[in-house]
């Protein structure tokens, strides 16, 4: 085998495919490149950190199709392909190019599982009769390729049934079904989403108990569970929808070994060689299981089970790949143990999902087969209280009031757990709960404990508030600040009383040996349950750098990727890095990233704790996103050393009136419009502008809660669906016109800008659903006065740090839209296309390490045209309609390079088919648009296998009502003009040659 590796990675994140797989590609990657190998990598995620010279040789941001694919190997010669750590879309790319020939014609070897036995785990049948020749039971199911086959089985069965397509993540196409209706539209989008046109239909086990094995196996068949996972709800809803708790709390000895042996049998008659999820259901009334899926390759549980045991389960997977076994290689964990030892855990884990209902609150509730979490946050404690309190502090959320709890528990719905939680406090039973549910009553006891340490305190006051309770509701996971609310009291005066009796969270190490050999890891976790076991690094000097927690649509992988850059960056120069943050789906969670990793909830009391223990010295907010943002402003009278500027700074660029008087003062023009506190401020501010309006709430971050509004009646409307809560809100003059923006680094005086990004779409649209190009063609005179206003803004405010600043340009003016004081969405793309690590930059701005650094740069010079694009998890979200506006829906992004724009969008759109080659493809609905399409009616035409692309850009019901029968019908849906436009633009494009990043082998991101 040669010394040359091609890596496949998944491409832009969508709700069951995130940021678990940045994590798995990084960490296999770097495995490789650790034993000699040459990797080269195919993502066209530029937000990832997996896309960076850091972590390869050579870098592509190509489309995931098989002839870029094709291309790349052409061009690069590989000896052996790896496509197990890209998910489903690179496992479905390495049996594709198996099948195609393409493998054996240019001498490519695929590594770990092969293609055989990926399509017995994937392929439906052939699971289904290797299930059936190991002897271990599978749900009553067939294999459907129609819909009468799909009528014939459930006339045998009876309702309700599962559908669930073949080769497709997060359960997509799939979920329950309960009537005819129900079976013609599941068996049509399944067979849809299935690239192999195949749906199983399955007899119904919902209120199993799932339970998840995840399983490592090297070539020689030694197999090892590093971790087992439980499900909190039972087999229904989606286990990337679910609670998960690890280990099991709630099997006997002998069902784990029972589905331990089962996971083991399944694993090896696939012959899977690396990381494999298996996931089966439990009868809680007698011993019977059903095996229900298996995933052969590194999945979301992976990323999960590593980090909540500490075993580099992705790492080893790489290298078991490569032909090692499970007992010749390490645990980097421990040092001295070898990888075929099984993790103990000394702890408990729980896993709580990451919804978009917070953004979508017209949007389906209801959750099953089908994921819709589009991250998720984990908690690390001693008791399952605490683990439980600590998921759900990680969210990010505000805890809801519910109005009908029931609503939620008959039904799943993603307030569940919270609906318990009230029903509990309303003095309903376990039993009865359980009995509606299916919930483990175990679990149910649990959350039980602290609805009765909550009603104890609430009894309380502070005078007289016992060390024996406050101790309980610390080490039940309780904030000082949610016991304050509950007293009424302050979080200050808590903490004053928990001083006084000596009540500290101590920290933990996560080992994977439970302590029964000495480990040096530096991963850790603070309870109120036990000594304390973890000494302050000794350094010269600290850097605590705060995360972004939980992906959620505004706030991505982007920030995890400046988290990392940080971190290296600030290793780079001498200092000692520790990293806070709760998502188990990252790279800044690898234990091997920072000096030392915690895995806590960002929040006020936690951040302190931690940055007290340490003694750190910079404490850097810039980096995590809004959420970072939002606990630096907590912490300023804290006297904690903040990196950058103050927070009053901070502030001053983030409420509206603030920053309107700056600009005002500096003389640099912006959009009409003011803060409103109340509806009658609101009413007032509008009476100064005309139609339309722009509506927000303040301090938000991806458009949430914006609204355009047209005419004082929608204005009524919007203002009476605003709770007090919501003030202060935001309304502005709406402008039309082109949206420009910039990502700079400053040092108070001079800034540095390595490019203009110019917006497809026009201004209305969130610059997160928009589609970019970098660098732009705006012309000097636009340059020019860009470059100007932001070295005013720099220059007024002192800024030392990255900031993000969006423009509007009109045919008459440039206006200032807002400033972003943090790491951006867009800095990964900046900085991967210009060869410039803007993020390097401003560690060593904000380090003062070269305090005249930005002085003397200059602008790279761009050989490369770039268009990033979002991406928008249709399937899991298909009831909503996706007409973009200035509430971002995107759950990632995607970049390609070409050498001129028109080439970079001939690669955006190469998966869609040309309406001059195959017109009834597409269907243009309200416009005439000059290309052939469709002579279908609409009815027809959505239903038919020849439809691929829908257009629609009215706001019309009916059209509405169109775009989600097209998304529901797994077509492309454009709903803007200007996206179309592009789409027609790239058509003109017949170059494909794959164009790698700028940067080079090995020479990490480059800095002028």
């Amino acid at each position: 085998m040669g010394e040359k590796v091609l890596v496949i990675g998944s491409g832009p994140i969508i709700i069951g495919q995130a940021a678990e797989f940045d994590y798995s590609g990084t960490q296999g990657c770097l495995a490789l490149r650790e034993m000699g190998y040459e990797v080269v990598l195919v993502n066209d995620n530029p937000a990832s950190i997996m896309t960076d010279y850091t972590v390869a040789d050579i870098v592509y941001c190509e489309p995931l199709t098989v002839e870029s694919i094709t291309a790349v190997i052409q061009k690069e010669k590989p000896s052996s392909l790896l496509a197990g750590l890209g998910g489903q879309t690179a496992l479905n790319l390495a049996v594709q190019l198996e099948e195609k020939g393409v493998l054996d014609k240019y001498g490519v070897q695929l590594l770990g599982t092969s293609v055989s036995s990926i399509q017995k785990g994937e392929d439906r049948e052939l699971f289904r009769e290797l299930m059936r020749d190991l002897g271990e039971p599978v749900p009553q199911s067939e294999v459907i390729t129609s819909l009468s086959e799909g009528l014939n089985f459930v006339n045998r069965v009876g309702y309700p049934v599962i559908s669930r397509p073949a080769y497709t993540l997060g359960g997509r196409g799939g979920g329950f079904v309960h009537d005819e209706g129900e079976l013609k539209e599941k068996i049509q989008n399944g067979l849809k989403a299935s690239p192999i046109g195949q749906v199983i239909l399955e007899k119904s086990i919902a209120g199993f108990k799932e339970i998840e094995y995840e399983i490592m196996r090297d070539h020689k068949g030694t197999c090892i569970s590093v971790c087992n996972m439980e499900n909190f709800d039972p087999v229904g809803v989606h286990t990337g929808d679910s609670i998960v708790v690890a280990p099991s709390q709630t099997l006997t000895d002998q069902e784990y070994q029972m589905l331990r042996s089962a996971s083991f049998n399944v694993v090896s008659a696939l012959d899977v060689v690396g990381g494999c999820n298996v996931q089966l259901a439990l009868d809680p009334s007698s011993d019977q299981y059903y095996v229900i899926e298996v995933n052969p390759r590194v999945s979301r549980s992976s990323a999960l089970a590593s980090k909540a045991t500490g075993y580099p389960i992705a790492k080893l997977s790489a290298k078991l790949a490569v032909g090692c076994t499970l007992d010749e290689l390490l645990n980097p964990l421990t040092g001295h143990t070898y990888a075929s030892f099984e993790p103990a855990l000394d702890y408990v884990v729980v896993k709580f999902p990451r919804w978009p209902f917070d953004k979508f609150t017209e949007a389906d509730r209801n959750l099953g087969t089908t994921m819709r979490a589009t991250g998720e946050a984990m908690a690390i404690d001693r008791t399952l209280e605490a683990a439980f309190q600590k998921a759900v502090q990680s969210l990010d959320i505000s805890v809801p009031s519910i109005e009908e709890p029931w609503a939620h528990l008959v039904k799943a719905t993603d307030l569940r757990y919270f609906a318990i939680l009230d029903l509990l406090r309303q003095g309903v039973s376990v039993q009865e709960i359980h009995l509606h549910t299916k919930v483990d009553p175990f679990f149910l006891d649990a959350m039980l404990n602290i609805v009765d340490v909550q009603k104890e305190i609430k009894r309380s006051t502070l005078e007289n508030l016992s060390e024996p309770l406050l101790r309980k509701a610390k080490r039940y996971g309780f904030t000082d600040a949610s016991i304050a609310e509950l007293m009424e009291s302050t979080e200050e005066k808590v903490k004053q009383l928990r001083n006084t009796y000596k009540l500290q969270r101590n920290y933990k190490m996560v080992d994977t040996c439970a302590a029964e050999f000495e480990a040096s890891t530096n991963y850790v976790y603070s309870t109120f349950a036990g000594e304390n076991e973890i000494k302050p690094l000794e350094a010269d000097k600290k850097a605590l750098i705060i995360g972004a927690g939980p992906i959620r649509i505004g706030q991505g992988v982007e920030f995890d990727y400046s988290a990392v850059q940080a971190i290296q960056s600030l290793r780079k120069s001498g200092w000692t890095t520790i990293m806070v943050n709760n998502n188990p789906e990252t790279v800044s969670t690898d234990y091997e990233t920072a000096d030392r990793l915690y895995f806590e909830p960002i929040h006020k009391e936690s951040v302190q704790a931690i940055a007290e223990h340490e003694d750190v010295d910079l404490i850097f907010t810039s980096f995590g996103g809004q959420t970072a943002l939002n606990v630096g402003n907590e912490l300023k009278d804290t006297n904690l050393p903040l990196a950058g500027v103050s927070m009053d700074t901070i502030s001053d660029l983030e409420d509206r009136d603030r920053f309107y008087a700056a600009l005002d003062s500096m003389q640099v023009p912006r959009i009409k419009g003011g803060t409103c506190y109340s509806k009658n401020e609101a009413w007032k501010i509008s009476d100064d502008l005309s139609f339309p309006l722009l509506c927000r709430p303040s301090y938000v971050i991806g458009g949430q809660g914006m609204v355009k509004v047209e005419s004082e009646s929608s204005l009524n409307e919007a203002l009476n669906q605003t709770e007090n809560r919501h003030y202060p809100i935001i309304i502005d003059q709406f402008v039309t016109g082109k949206e420009i923006e910039v990502d700079l680094v400053a040092d108070g005086a001079h800034v540095f800008i390595p490019g203009i990004m110019e917006h497809i779409e026009p201004a209305g649209v969130h610059s997160g659903d928009s589609m970019a190009v970098f660098p732009s063609e705006v012309s000097e005179e636009v340059t020019g006065l860009v470059h100007q206003y932001a070295k005013k803004i720099v220059e007024f405010f002192r800024y030392v740090g990255p900031m993000n600043i969006q423009f509007l340009w009109t045919e008459e003016q440039l206006y200032v839209l807002e400033v972003n004081p943090r790491s951006s969405r867009t800095v990964p793309v900046i900085s991967k296309v210009s060869g410039t690590s803007l993020i390097d930059l401003a560690v060593q701005v904000m380090t003062h390490e070269e305090q005249s650094i930005l002085s003397h740069l200059t602008p790279p010079t761009l050989s490369h045209v770039a268009v990033k694009y979002p991406l928008f998890s249709y399937h899991a979200l298909p009831e909503l309609d996706h007409k973009l506006g200035a509430n971002m829906k995107s759950t990632g992004e995607g970049m390609c390079i070409g050498s001129t724009r028109e080439e970079a969008l001939g690669k955006v759109f190469s998966h869609l088919p040309s309406p001059y080659e195959n017109f009834e493809a597409y269907f243009i609905d309200g416009v005439e648009s000059g290309i052939p399409n469709s002579s279908d009616s609409f009815d027809t035409w959505v239903k038919s296998d020849k439809a691929a692309v829908y257009f629609n850009d009215q706001d019309t019901k009916e059209a509405k009502a169109r775009r989600i029968q097209a998304l529901k019908n797994g077509l492309s849906v454009f709903s803007e003009s200007t996206t179309f436009q592009a789409l027609l633009e790239s058509l003109n494009s017949e170059n494909i040659e794959p164009i790698p990043l700028p940067g080079g082998k090995t020479k990490g991101v480059l800095t002028p």
